[in-house]
Order: structure tokens, then C-alpha cells, then sequence
């Protein structure tokens, strides 16, 4: 189903345009490029998958915890000596997510409950942790565990993005998007 899902993901954020198409030509849209439509679908898809063991289910824990995730990596890094321009620009990267991360977070605290900022620390400091045997290890084992590492449930980016704008309705199922 995942599989199906994503295919169907792909699909609708690379549709084109029918040829002599009568209507009203869009000049317009959000500022990334994408559609609404497309938004929905991609947030549909990363919502219906589950997410890693250890991950919060709420959106602002969840984003906490993505960005000590995001954090750790890039700390593991800027340890490596050896570092190649490939490295870099991971840790270049990282930066910037771990940033979009925070700035989702300060956006959404005053909106959030002391128990959602509770929950949000402590993910936070279980996901920083994971990092910490990594930090005793010779270069080559840290070398191997930034290069290993996979990344962050696609739910990240999505729930940073309805923190930051104040989104409170459920997201969208792949139901409602024409998935299932």
C-alpha cells in the first residue's frame, strides 16, 4: 500500500497540463511551486504511514523530536575530520531543516499546553540521546553513522508546516485524496 501510495503522490506532483486546455490560466500559486491539491495528497501520504518506534504521534512533540534527530546528525559531522564536500553539504542542510524544525516550534509554543511542551522536551532529549554513544567512537565509526543515518519520517516536514501556520483540522487520509 505504501508503495501505491507514494507512486500516487508522484503522480499527481508531476501532472501536466492538458493540451488546449479552455479555463482560467493560473498565475499564481503557492510559493513553492506546488499545488494545494498536491500539498494534500503528499501530507495524506506521509500522515497514513507510521512512524518510526519512539516517535511522538502529536505534531509538536513530534517536530521536537525530528529536529534533536536532525541536530544529533549534524553534531556527529562537524566531529569528522575527513569530512568531503558531500558531508558538507549534508551538514549544510541539516542546518537548515534543523532550523525550519525550530522555527515551527517558536511559531506554535504559545499555542501549545504545558503537558504538549512536556511531552515535546522529552522527545526531544530521547531522540538527542540516541546520538550520545556515537560521541566516544573513533572517526571511522562515526564516519559510518552519519553516512548511515536515513533520515526523518516525511510527517516531519508536514507537521512543521501546520505548526508554523496554525493549522489545527485533521490532515487530509489518503481516502479524502482519492488514494483508497
Amino acid at each position: 500500500m505504501i508503495a501505491s501510495l507514494a507512486f500516487a503522490a508522484a503522480l499527481v506532483v508531476h501532472a501536466a497540463p492538458v493540451a488546449g486546455q479552455d479555463g482560467p490560466i493560473v498565475t499564481a500559486g503557492p510559493a513553492s511551486g506546488e499545488t494545494t491539491d498536491a500539498l494534500r495528497l503528499r501530507e495524506a501520504v506521509a500522515y497514513a504511514n507510521p512512524l518510526p518506534r519512539g516517535a511522538p504521534e502529536e505534531d509538536y512533540p513530534l517536530v521536537a523530536w525530528c529536529e534533536a534527530l536532525v541536530n544529533g546528525h549534524v553534531a556527529l559531522g562537524e566531529t569528522l575530520t575527513d569530512a568531503d564536500p558531500l558531508d558538507l553539504d549534508i551538514i549544510r542542510l541539516g542546518r537548515l531543516e534543523a532550523a525550519d524544525f525550530r522555527s515551527a516550534l517558536n511559531a506554535a509554543a504559545p499555542r501549545q499546553s504545558a503537558r504538549s511542551r512536556a511531552a515535546a522536551e522529552a522527545a526531544a532529549a530521547e531522540a538527542a540521546a540516541k546520538w550520545a554513544p556515537l560521541k566516544g567512537q573513533d572517526e571511522a565509526v562515526r564516519s559510518q553513522a552519519f553516512g548511515l543515518f536515513f533520515g526523518l519520517p516525511g510527517r516531519c516536514e508536514h507537521a512543521a508546516r501546520r505548526l508554523r501556520d496554525g493549522v489545527t483540522t485533521p490532515p487530509a487520509t489518503p481516502q479524502e485524496v482519492g488514494l483508497e
